[in-house]
């Protein structure tokens, strides 16, 4: 399914829509509708679990949105959070560098200089892409951070939050305090980001503002020891810079033992690249061979980098492949810039009396695009049926819950629903229109389960009480009394957890 047919889907049943739709909308911004809600919802919820749930130690906070000029200038992004810009000297259109050259040079342009770029500009002659003229500006940093007055008489200076990160690192040494005062301490963040795109495109992979989800891990590196053992033998899709460089394009499958043992990886990285990566299979259905785990080279990374990792999806709808989430090793680069700007020790005393900066290793994952992966991945059209097969515990709506008469059948069908949402499912009651018409609403809302109460239902007789489930995928129906209703859908809304235990 093409990019706009998708959104298109998504638009008509309300999941989202461009900002201000009735103004034509704003570009980089998306409203979600009341099914798009619940399922960012239920990934957010998906996401925590799994990842804060790696260990006791690991916790969730809440950030304010709003950061001090002070600390992105420690941070760095004053200085390096900058995409290159080209301007036509004709129509006068800006675009990012990256996105003109995408068709000459599908690897794109990280690590190069704005003089490197502006040669290839020239190279490939490159047209605007609005007016077709060759006229193309050289490329200039543009830094994509929001900045607002702050305090009453507006000579402060502050920026939106261009990621969650910068909010655990202001936050360790609190939590340091009010913790167990032993690494690793796992500091996880969800919430807005803002970023000034020069082109936001591809619907919700470039916005303007969006939500972000990431654990910053701070580690002892000398002591630092996952259960390694319990995630060994996972074959994972690595392409290795070195591969890339060489012009291999595919994945090779590389056991986690063999990315240690051969040095390529510290046992600690390996490790939660693995539990990412099944987070991914596992968790959010995607298969196997859609998944590939791209190495960024040297040039490629982000400033504050070590290692990293991006995890990438082949998402048919854009294309091919695009960054879902990353696994980043920031060294003690946060911690030392901030012990600088803020002139404040940040250094913590290990178990052993050590005096230590920790080290950061981060995870990060894009709600809204993972959302995006998500209708990519599961949701088809189907002869005349449009079915949207998200696992059941992703489901914005967990079951429909349809009286097949209105009148006749009504109170029974509020009775159940208050009956189940009581013992923790969710039910959306719809009296409206033929059964087949709420079969297919529920079929592209990606619920998995419909519930019909009809006659027998509410009749003296051998079923009464009992109504029929039908499943979405296989539409396959069961006569089912309460109790078994229970027993059939309830263990499959349960959100999957980590299996292992970082300490």
């Amino acid at each position: 399914m093409k990019s706009d047919e998708l959104f298109a889907l998504l638009r008509r049943r309300g999941f989202l829509w461009p900002s201000a739709e009735i103004y034509g909308g704003a570009q980089g911004l998306f409203d979600y509708g009341p099914l798009g809600w619940g399922l960012k919802r239920r990934l957010e919820d998906a996401w925590t679990q799994w990842f804060v749930g790696l260990s006791d130690d690991y916790y969730r906070i809440e950030p304010a949105e709003l950061l001090p000029e002070a600390v992105v200038r420690a941070s760095g992004h004053l200085e390096h959070f900058t995409d290159l810009e080209v301007a036509c000297g004709s129509c006068h259109s800006v675009f990012r560098a990256d996105t003109v050259l995408e068709r000459y040079r599908p690897e794109g342009v990280d690590g190069m200089s704005p003089e490197q770029v502006g040669e290839l500009l020239t190279t490939y002659q490159v047209r605007c892409p609005s007016c077709g003229k060759t006229e193309l500006s050289v490329p200039r940093p543009f830094n994509m951070m929001f900045g607002v007055d702050f305090g009453p008489t507006g000579g402060e200076r502050a920026y939106l939050a261009p990621e969650t990160a910068q909010a655990s690192y202001l936050a360790f040494p609190r939590m340091w305090e009010v913790g167990r005062k032993a690494l690793p301490l796992g500091i996880a963040s969800v919430g807005k980001v803002y970023r000034n795109e020069i082109a936001p495109r591809q619907v919700l992979f470039r916005m303007r503002a969006f939500t972000q989800a990431e654990l910053q891990i701070f580690f002892d590196p000398t002591t630092f020891a996952p259960p390694f053992a319990s995630v060994a033998s996972e074959p994972l899709p690595m392409l290795r810079a070195e591969r890339r460089t060489a012009g291999e394009a595919a994945p090779e499958l590389v056991t986690v033992r063999d990315l240690v043992d051969t040095g390529l990886l510290p046992a600690f990285y390996a490790y939660h690249l693995a539990v990412s990566y099944r987070f991914y299979r596992d968790v959010l259905g995607h298969p196997a061979n859609s998944i590939r785990l791209y190495e960024k080279s040297d040039k490629e990374r982000a400033f504050y980098n070590k290692i990293q990792y991006d995890i990438e999806l082949h998402l048919d709808s854009l294309g091919g492949y695009r960054e879902l989430g990353a696994v980043h090793y920031r060294g003690d680069y946060d911690l030392t810039r901030h012990a600088q700007g803020s002139r404040k020790d940040l250094s913590v005393k290990t178990e052993d009396g050590r005096r230590l900066l920790p080290h950061v290793l981060e995870l990060t994952f894009g709600l809204d695009r993972n959302l995006w992966a998500l209708a990519d991945r599961h949701l088809a059209v189907d002869g005349e049926r449009t079915v949207f097969r998200l696992p059941p515990y992703l489901a914005p709506v967990p079951l429909g819950l349809f009286p097949l008469l209105k009148k006749e059948h009504g109170l029974f069908a509020r009775e159940l629903q208050h009956r189940l949402q009581g013992a923790g499912v969710p039910a959306d009651f719809d009296d409206a229109g033929s059964i087949g018409k709420r079969y297919a609403r529920a079929d592209e809302a990606g619920t998995p389960f419909a519930v019909t109460v009809d006659g027998e239902s509410v009749a003296d007789g051998p079923n009464r009480g009992t109504v029929t489930l039908r499943e979405r995928d296989s539409k396959a129906q069961v006569r089912l009394g309460f109790e078994g209703l229970l027993a059939r859908v309830a263990p499959t809304l349960r959100l999957p957890s980590a299996p292992v235990d970082a300490r």
